[in-house]
């Protein structure tokens, strides 16, 4: 039976792309980079941030670095509340807290930010754990974020154990530590990621999720 949830936060719980590409588009502009689509600045959801301006645009660790500082002065004041919880999101809650259920956060964003995030919203209250990765650049990858969750709530066996998010690094994640991932549609996953990386289920709505979290 299934007891414990970790739950992703952007593109799971909440939507967070005006604020993510938004600052992701203020730290280009630093390096004389000027891209106007943030369509284009989506990737930039999910996976670490230093890897992804190594990976887009070329950058070396160092510059990757000083991108993610500036990214950070505009995120930490403004870009962290350009950002809504998704419909049906918090009743979903309620309702697996009344079942019973262990809720927790793993996310890939620095836990400072995913704590004001989940408290300006009012979601805070339904988590008994939430993390994150470190400002430092530490704990970024996503296996590393969720055994830190493992471990507040007292390492429960794989069994008891299940993953929600909308990107491969949900999945992947939630795999190396010997448990399954649900993964959700209306996140941001590029076609076939979430079939290709092994989820378990694929929920395309809030309410799809919601129903089948209630049944396992």
């Amino acid at each position: 039976m299934i007891s414990y949830l970790l739950f992703d936060l952007d593109g799971t719980l909440t939507n967070p792309q005006e604020g993510i590409t938004k600052c992701v588009q203020h730290a280009l502009k630093a390096f004389q980079i000027d891209e106007p689509d943030l369509e284009k600045l989506i990737p930039f959801i999910g996976p670490p941030l230093i890897q992804s301006f190594m990976d887009f645009y070329g950058f070396t660790e160092d510059q990757a670095r000083q991108a993610v500082a500036v990214y950070r002065e505009r995120f930490g004041t403004v870009g962290l509340f350009e950002n809504f919880p998704y419909p049906g999101i918090q009743e979903m809650l309620k309702q697996l807290q009344a079942q019973g259920k262990m809720l927790a956060v793993a996310s890939s964003k620095p836990g400072v930010y995913v704590h004001r995030i989940l408290e300006k919203f009012e979601l805070a209250q339904y988590f008994q754990v939430i993390e994150g990765s470190n400002l430092d650049g530490t704990r970024v990858d996503k296996k590393e974020v969720i055994a830190e969750v493992l471990a507040q709530l007292g390492n429960p066996s794989s069994d008891q154990l299940l993953m929600i998010g909308d990107r491969k690094f949900d999945v992947i994640g939630a795999r190396e530590m010997g448990f399954g991932c649900v993964g959700v549609r209306f996140g941001f996953a590029a076609p076939g990621e979430l079939e290709e990386s092994g989820a378990l289920y694929i929920a395309e709505t809030v309410d799809d999720l919601t129903q089948y979290l209630l049944s396992v």
